[in-house]
């Protein structure tokens, strides 16, 4: 067996290492990069081959090393050092096999991506040759104007920066190139071929050049052309103004001067003939490099030049001939403006003796020397005026003299001198006048002004937060002196009633009283602005003092509040921890008090008013979210009390009627049975308003379990199961019990029947008049039983469809909206509620016509009651205002928690009004009143139902 073993490990040894030769013996036959591309894909692929052949070594490997194992637990020591030779041999083998096998694939794999890559960028170089060939092969494109030569000559130039650029991929492929070619000695790479590239590329650049060249040539050219046509349109422009100023009749100059003027333009005009022909010239040289439509345009913009001097040409020559007309007229003119400034000089001296006469003087003036020159002023006015007929004299000469065509600018400047010397004067002595009233307005208002300068310093001082306490003692010295300056202004009220007269003198006195009244409060604030200002710099040394206690009270507070967000077990908890809320609030509002005190402090103090604004704001929050939680906390109290006061009361009601049931079922004897049949009628119509407030039971658990712990939430959910398995049975013993003594009281059950079709009038008149028939057509009836299984079912249809109805409707009257949002969520809830009442009517009235005659109405008539209540309470519920929240929410739940017992009364009420007495005809209220029997007392009422 140890034999067979070894001979095991030999013969794998062996094959392995054939194996492995083998494989080394392929590497280097195909471990070589030189040669085409074929060949070296397929010395890749061989490689590949190779490399996926590794696993069958790995594998080969594995399994000498199992038989080594073998052996080696088998065999003696000398024989285990041979076998561990042979290992050790054999690994060494296929580390180098392996190795060899992958600088092999790796060696020759990027080889041939290199290759790839730089037949991949030799495409695009090639591309990109022949996209430039064809771009610049074309010949070059006449252009329409100088900027689309421009913008050819830009485009040009691109390309040739495209070309340049080109130069550095040009010479990284030719690396690239010798690199490859090094490797794989190729022809496709060799050195022709790179020659061949770099010709090429020398062919593109030497074009795109002598392009850039010819373009910059035409674009020169036009450009010169250009500029001598904006020459000439100068030089045309400056003759036209030139003869425009002659042409022109605002000119200063003479006629003689116009004429002499005009030649000089006539000689101009014919030099500019010359100037025109040497640019025709050069016009046609740009229209050999220009397309025929441009060449057209500068045809054209050339003959508007030349008409432009042919129509220049002509004006001058007629503004000479009008020249020449002008002489004729300058005799007449001369005599009328001899006159004219006669008149003229004669009112210069008038005007120059008033104003002499109106020397002020100089030096300081006493309040009566300002009357006296005020008066003066007041004269010369009068005196001015009596000149004006003078000045509308020499207006009327000077437009006589506008008729001829001589200037008369030189006597309409004397005339407009003169009109500007009687102004000056006018102006001088009204100036005179007012400045002199506004110097004795400015003695009698100094004080005044004084006071209103004073007023904004004193105000800006007061509504500094941080004013300086010398400020404030420079502003009281300076109120006192305003004081003493309006009492002296206020004994001169003689004075001002000469000066200004009594209206003006006595609103002056109104304004000096004022501001004295003004002056003194700001006096009072100045005084106790003072002492704060003493009082705060005490004050800021116990500011530090009260701050740090604040802090960390609001820090506890707020500690003490994050502790009461868990939910509470049961309502004591919760009650507990409304107290303890309320508790907190106090001490926030305790601690609002000293925040206060505290703010005293820092009223002038930038910094402490930044750091107490932050802690006011920081307690503010505090403050909020209090508050929510506060009120979170009663309306859970007050939702777990009404979930409790009602399901006690609920509780307490099945008590009784189970007690008074279980009496009626031992109670014997045939003469008690009419009274206990309608004891128990009045009980079972209790059901239909109990099941509602079972409803609202239930309704008002959820709210409680929401916001209950789990605890609290698994025994309100057993609470409520429980209640309901009470209900239920209370529920079928009342109509078991009311079953049995039916089946026994046949006249009984006659009597419910006709309690069972009444209503069907008030629901509506078809179904009335389908059961009001005769008696004995009921009998007829009561066997045939054709619509039985259709009454069955659609009064489970009916049933299902109120019952889910109801429960909507319960939960939305539990709910208690806070927001907008969420009443306008109910109110609209309720619309579409309302909106399936008619819905409910019409299963309501084909449940009536499909109604069987035999059979009980027990199940009908409380159907009916349900659907009465269920529609009085949406008609509650939709015209109710309290549902809007607010401070009537709790008037509100009052009012819906009383809303079964309003139910009742409201069907009572309406059961009255229909009680009739009188059975004599087919349509008495008697025959249409379920509950004729049910009361002793009766409406006597003959006719048809008054619903």
């Amino acid at each position: 067996m140890t034999q067979q073993l070894q001979d095991e490990f030999d013969s794998s040894v062996e094959n392995a290492e054939a194996w492995m030769k083998a494989i080394q013996e392929r590497l280097r036959i195909n471990d070589n990069t030189k040669g085409p591309r074929s060949a070296l894909e397929a010395r890749l692929r061989e490689t590949e081959k190779i490399r996926a052949l590794e696993p069958e070594g790995s594998l080969k490997m594995d399994l000498i090393l199992v038989k080594a194992d073998a052996a080696l637990r088998s065999i003696s020591e000398e024989k285990k050092r041979e076998v561990l030779s042979k290992l050790k041999d054999i690994k060494a083998l296929w580390e180098e096999t392996a190795i060899y096998i992958t600088h092999c694939h790796s060696r020759i794999e990027w080889v041939w991506l290199h290759w790839s890559e730089y037949l991949k960028a030799q495409n695009e170089f090639y591309t990109w040759i022949h996209n430039m060939r064809v771009t610049l092969e074309p010949d070059i494109e006449l252009q329409l104007g100088l900027k689309e030569k421009q913008w050819q000559l830009s485009h040009a130039q691109v390309l040739q920066n495209d070309v340049l650029n080109q130069s550095v991929l040009l010479e990284r492929l030719l690396e690239e190139a010798a690199s490859l070619f090094s490797r794989i000695g190729d022809p496709s790479v060799d050195e022709d071929a790179q020659k061949k590239m770099r010709v090429e590329y020398e062919g593109i650049r030497q074009e795109a050049q002598n392009r850039v060249k010819l373009l910059e040539t035409i674009t020169k050219e036009h450009e010169q052309y250009s500029a001598s046509v904006n020459q000439f349109q100068s030089w045309l422009n400056g003759v036209t103004e030139k003869l425009n100023c002659c042409i022109g009749g605002a000119t200063k100059t003479s006629a003689e001067d116009k004429l002499k003027a005009l030649k000089e333009i006539a000689k101009d005009i014919r030099s500019g003939g010359k100037k025109w022909k040497r640019l025709e010239n050069q016009c046609a040289e740009v229209i050999q490099n220009t397309s025929p439509l441009g060449s057209a345009r500068l045809k054209d913009e050339l003959e508007e030049l030349r008409k432009a001097l042919e129509k220049l040409k002509l004006l001058s020559s007629e503004e000479e001939e009008r020249l020449l007309k002008i002489q004729q007229s300058e005799s007449a003119y001369e005599s009328q403006a001899r006159q004219l400034e006669a008149d003229i000089q004669q009112l210069r001296k008038d005007l120059q003796r008033l104003e002499n006469d109106l020397d002020p003087g100089e030096g300081e003036k006493t309040e009566d020397e300002f009357v006296t020159l005020w008066k003066k002023c007041n004269a010369t006015r009068a005196a001015l005026a009596a000149e004006e007929s003078k000045i509308e004299r020499l207006k009327a000469q000077l437009k006589e003299l506008l008729r001829f065509s001589q200037d008369v600018q030189p006597h309409a400047e004397s005339v407009v001198s003169a009109i500007q010397q009687y102004q000056s004067v006018r102006s001088k002595t009204s100036k005179m006048s007012t400045d002199t009233e506004a110097q004795l307005w400015r003695l009698i208002q100094n004080p005044l002004q004084s006071f209103e300068q004073w007023k904004p310093s004193v105000q800006m001082l007061l509504e500094t937060p941080e004013p300086e306490l010398a400020h404030i003692e420079a502003a009281l010295a300076e109120s006192s002196q305003l004081k003493e300056k309006l009492m002296i202004l206020q004994l001169k009220k003689d004075l001002l009633n000469n000066v200004l007269g009594e209206e003006k003198a006595e609103s002056l006195l109104q304004e000096v009283a004022e501001a004295s009244k003004e002056r003194e409060i700001l006096h009072k604030s100045l005084l106790q602005s003072k002492s704060k200002l003493q009082n705060l710099i005490l004050q800021h040394k116990n500011f530090d003092a009260g701050f740090a206690p604040l802090q960390k009270k609001l820090s506890a507070i707020k500690a003490k509040l994050d502790l009461e967000k868990e939910p509470q077990p049961d309502l004591l908890g919760k009650k507990t921890q409304l107290q303890r809320l309320q508790m907190i609030q106090d001490d926030l509002a305790e601690l609002a008090i000293h925040m206060e005190e505290v703010e005293k402090l820092v009223q002038s103090n930038t910094t402490h008013r930044h750091e107490m604004n932050q802690l006011s704001s920081d307690s503010q929050a505090l403050k909020r979210s209090l508050e929510m939680m506060i009120q979170q906390s009663e309306d859970h109290v007050q939702k777990h009390w009404a979930y409790n006061d009602k399901l006690s009361d609920l509780q307490q009601w099945i008590s009784v009627t189970r007690e008074r049931i279980d009496s009626c079922q031992d109670a014997d004897g045939e003469q008690n049975t009419e009274g206990r049949l309608e004891d128990l009628e009045r009980l079972l119509a209790e059901f239909p308003d109990k099941e509602i407030q079972l409803n609202l039971v239930e309704a008002h658990g959820q709210l409680v379990m929401e916001n209950s712990s789990p605890e609290e939430t698994a025994h309100v959910q057993a609470e409520l199961d429980q209640l309901r398995e009470s209900w239920k049975s209370l529920k079928e013993m009342a109509t078991d019990l009311l079953k049995k003594w039916q089946l026994s009281r046949p006249v009984a059950d006659k009597k419910k029947k006709k309690r069972a079709f009444v209503d069907s009038r008030w629901m509506s008149r078809p179904a009335f008049h389908l059961f009001d028939v005769d008696p004995n057509h009921k009998q007829e009836k009561m066997g045939e039983g054709q619509t039985a299984s259709s009454h069955l079912k659609l009064l489970h249809d009916f049933e299902e469809w109120l019952q889910g109805e109801n429960t909507k409707l319960t939960k939305i009257l539990a709910g208690t909206p806070s927001s907008a949002e969420e009443i306008k969520a109910h109110q609209s809830q309720l619309e579409e509620m309302q909106s399936r009442v008619p819905h409910g009517q019409q299963l309501f009235e084909d449940l009536l016509h499909l109604h069987p005659v035999v059979g009980s109405s027990e199940d009908l008539e409380e159907l009916r009651y349900r659907w009465m209540l269920y529609k009085s309470k949406l008609r509650e519920a939709l015209s109710s205002p309290e549902r809007s929240g607010g401070p009537c929410s709790f008037l509100h739940r009052v009012r819906r928690a009383a809303l079964p017992l309003q139910l009742l009364l409201l069907l009572l009420l309406l059961l009255a009004f229909l009680l009739p007495l009188a059975e004599r005809e087919s349509h008495s209220c008697t025959l249409a009143n379920n509950f004729a029997r049910s009361f002793k007392l009766m409406l006597r009422y003959e006719g048809p139902p008054p619903t």
